[in-house]
């Protein structure tokens, strides 16, 4: 029997290593027969029930002298985290080492997305809270940090999105000695809004794509692929910023969707990469479809670098602040 051929290449194509298949993978004895450890696990019946989740997927309980300090710190400042707001599986980990992402704007988002905890409202008040990033920056100097994370909920009911706020963070921030990475909204594509942030110049610039184009009207119906892309290109071409951008899995998309969206990434000029593992925050959020093997995601992560991308953290309990201060 003759051996197939691979297929011929394209000129200019990149040659991507094949998804990993059973045969690639351990199979360990359990009990009488032997269990294999498939790349993707079938869909949960409960997504959230206490013990359904794989060992993979276990996170780390706040504890510690150094977590409750932090709390302190962001309770004494009247501040916001998205760590608690969205309800991070890694907030315990990041706490006791003294690091959180900042959620500036108020805690109540102008939008719906059918995978976020936060609060979804109009915000109570419309002007902008303008001590907020003295309190941001107060609070990081008291944490002692030395590269900090700021994001925000969306503002689509300002015309410049709450950017003046992100701007002047970032300046006070750098005064102090300390590198930043905002976390940012697409502010509605509004070119000076976004200019407005690029302008103050944050070490890096991050904005989420979240999922793949296929599932945009069920995941982000209020959000756009394209400009979501287009932001990311206009920090990158435009202003020379080191720029980032995520995604979470395991919501019904397929291998070479992921692919293919990091791609784009690549053409837009993505020099960071985070995908996670969605977790559905409350039953009345979209349930997970799928729960990702890690070694699926250590192979996103290879094909995202051959393809361009200079870093993909890739794993199960990454988030877009996650080792942050490495994607400097």
């Amino acid at each position: 029997m003759e051996t197939a051929r691979p297929a011929a290449r394209r000129p200019g194509e990149v040659a991507l290593k094949q998804a990993p298949v059973a045969a690639d993978l351990v199979v360990e004895p359990e009990g009488d027969g032997f269990a294999l450890e498939l790349p993707v696990v079938q869909k949960p019946q409960v997504a959230n029930r206490p013990g359904g989740r794989p060992k993979w997927l276990r996170a780390k309980l706040p504890y510690g002298e150094t977590f409750r300090d932090v709390q302190k710190t962001i309770e004494e400042f009247d501040l916001h985290t998205v760590c608690s707001s969205a309800r991070c599986p890694n907030m315990g980990e990041c706490w006791s080492a003294g690091t959180a992402t900042f959620m500036i704007l108020g805690n109540v988002c102008t939008r719906g997305c059918s995978f976020c905890a936060v609060l979804t409202g109009r915000p109570e008040q419309k002007e902008l809270d303008m001590d907020e990033p003295r309190r941001v920056a107060e609070a990081a100097r008291l944490m002692g940090l030395q590269h900090v994370v700021v994001t925000s909920i969306n503002r689509d009911d300002r015309e410049d999105g709450g950017a003046p706020v992100f701007a002047e963070t970032i300046r006070l921030v750098h005064a102090q000695g300390q590198t930043i990475e905002v976390l940012i909204p697409d502010m509605r594509g509004v070119r000076s809004a976004l200019e407005t942030v690029f302008e103050a110049r944050p070490e890096v610039l991050n904005h989420n794509v979240e999922t793949v184009p296929r599932l945009y009207r069920r995941v982000r119906p209020q959000a756009d692929y394209q400009r979501s892309l287009d932001v990311i290109q206009l920090a990158k071409t435009e202003y020379g910023l080191r720029t980032k951008s995520g995604i979470m899995v395991g919501l019904g998309e397929t291998q070479d969707e992921v692919v293919s969206l990091m791609a784009d990434f690549a053409a837009h000029g993505v020099d960071v990469m985070t995908i996670g593992q969605y977790l559905q925050p409350t039953r009345h959020h979209l349930p997970v479809e799928e729960f990702v093997h890690p070694d699926v995601f250590a192979w996103y992560k290879e094909q995202g670098e051959a393809l361009g991308i200079e870093h993909v953290e890739s794993g199960p309990l990454v988030r877009s602040s996650y080792h942050a201060e490495r994607h400097v």
